[in-house]
């Protein structure tokens, strides 16, 4: 899953990217409001977490510019402020739910969950295809019941596969999806990965599910 940071503590943005990119999600930083908004218009995330006191514009408006243009990615707010007007006017402003400064990362990360949680109507928990099962919220992967140990990035590879099930993905997409606003597409990275990939959930099984289309992408496909 793919999350957008905005913060303009540099340290504390580095600390809460590096904790989440553990946990296998993707992640995008920025440092201020105005940037956090191109990224908030321009990019699909399933989370967004939003510093209350950002240069240019703060996390309430961003929040009221985000929602104004209907996008309904829940948002987490973090502010060194905790007084009830504080909490109750982001929450007004659209935001889902409101964290204060200094937090256990766990306390974030169970944040983070519950707020998934709320928004898995429109993306299931479980993806699969044929027998192989991902848990998005456990991370757990399986194929025939046995279960398949992923990197990170090698799990948000196949997370965004199977989330596109049956339909070619490209390189570019997929890179843009899995990896930050930086990363260079031009590289082989993402066919290195692929292969990793590959070796892990078809290698020892009967019947392949990873297949590249040659000049287009790559797609996972129901046995």
């Amino acid at each position: 899953m793919k999350i957008l940071v905005v913060e303009d503590e540099k340290k504390v943005a580095s600390f809460i990217k590096k904790g989440l990119v553990e946990e296998y999600y993707t992640v995008d930083l920025a440092y201020d409001g105005r940037e956090g908004l191109k990224f908030a218009f321009r990019e699909e995330y399933d989370l967004m977490i939003l510093d209350v006191m950002l240069p240019v514009k703060d996390g309430f408006t961003m929040v009221k510019d985000i929602r104004s243009e209907k996008i309904d990615t829940p948002i987490l707010l973090l502010t060194a402020k905790d007084t009830t007007k504080d909490i109750v006017e982001g929450l007004d402003s659209g935001a889902d739910d409101y964290l204060t400064k200094p937090f256990a990362f766990e306390e974030l990360l169970a944040r983070i969950r519950a707020l998934l949680r709320r928004n898995e109507g429109r993306k299931s928990l479980k993806l699969g295809a044929g027998d192989l099962v991902l848990d998005t919220q456990s991370h757990k992967v399986t194929r025939s019941g046995q279960e398949i140990t992923l990197t990170p990035k090698e799990y948000s590879i196949l997370e965004y596969l199977l989330r596109n099930k049956n339909r070619v993905v490209s390189r570019t997409l997929l890179s843009e999806h899995v990896y930050d606003y930086h990363f260079d597409s031009d590289t082989n990275v993402i066919d290195v990965y692929i292969n990793k990939l590959r070796n892990k959930i078809d290698k020892q099984f009967d019947t392949p599910l990873l297949h590249t289309i040659r000049g287009v992408g790559y797609i996972i496909k129901d046995e």
